[in-house]
């Protein structure tokens, strides 16, 4: 099993700015060792790194800290996609071994800020080298999404922890109409996790159930994989607690694609 979405992190170190220390749960160092230490028991084979810092800094750490660790399959970095220069800074990076894909953290930036077309030199910079990108949404950006993957369509995209829908709020028909649409495109993937730390009180399996199902429905098993979120996941569970809970959800009969395969597919590990 490939666990398809982790991050580290050293405070106050290679560009850290996140976590803050109110979220004390989380604020501490997170190394890959530590995630293994995890992960390894319970079956899980490999990782994808993902970035957690919006700068050059944690993701050449990232691709450090890659290059010596096994257990990490690919990485998910960073890089300034609207900087002039973005094009050449990603034909340095896709040049890394274990370099897979970049991450804009979207959920923090204005909707529209992927509508700018100065972003453009940048994705087809990475459909030129190979690499993903990685679209860490809420679902007020997704109607922009839609727009930017409609004028990318040869780029591979993994809408990470289902664009966060609003589960604590029970709310349910604005996003999957919206996650639906961008299903429709055959490029477009999506990540199931994360959905715990955006349930509240909500955390029960029956709670997240509709919206499992809804993921399963609209991209199917080969354009679905689960991913930890670990450590942000400690804010509302566990390792072990997560993985089981998404194996109950998940049909047996399309495991090994949302568990494994479709990871590793989508990020050529």
């Amino acid at each position: 099993m490939i666990d398809a979405h982790q991050h580290i992190w050293r405070l106050g170190r290679h560009g850290h700015s996140w976590p803050t220390p109110d979220l004390a749960v989380i604020h501490r160092d997170h190394e890959v060792a530590d995630l293994e230490a995890l992960a390894a028991p319970l079956g899980i084979t490999g990782s994808v790194l993902v970035q957690s810092q919006p700068c050059d800094e944690d993701t050449d750490f990232l691709l450090h800290e890659a290059a010596r660790q096994p257990f990490v399959r690919g990485v998910v970095g960073w890089a300034d996609m609207k900087a002039p220069d973005a094009p050449a800074r990603i034909a340095a990076l896709a040049a890394r071994p274990k370099m897979r894909g970049l991450r804009p953290m979207l959920q923090s930036l204005p909707v529209d800020w992927i509508a700018d077309p100065s972003i453009d030199a940048a994705a087809r910079a990475l459909v030129a080298h190979g690499l993903s990108f990685d679209a860490l949404v809420l679902p007020p950006h997704l109607p922009a999404l839609l727009d930017f993957a409609r004028r990318h369509p040869d780029l591979a995209m993994v809408i990470d922890h289902g664009a966060k829908p609003p589960i604590a709020r029970r709310e349910i028909d604005d996003w999957a109409a919206s996650m639906r649409d961008l299903a429709a495109l055959p490029q477009v993937h999506a990540k199931l996790s994360g959905l715990l730390t955006e349930a509240g009180d909500r955390t029960s399996a029956d709670a997240l159930k509709p919206y499992v199902d809804i993921l399963l429905d609209a991209f199917g098993p080969d354009r679905l994989m689960w991913g930890s979120d670990w450590p942000v996941l400690n804010l509302a569970g566990d390792y072990a607690g997560w993985l089981a809970m998404a194996c109950d959800l998940v049909p047996a009969e399309v495991h090994p694609a949302v568990f494994d395969g479709t990871a590793q597919r989508f990020y050529r590990l």
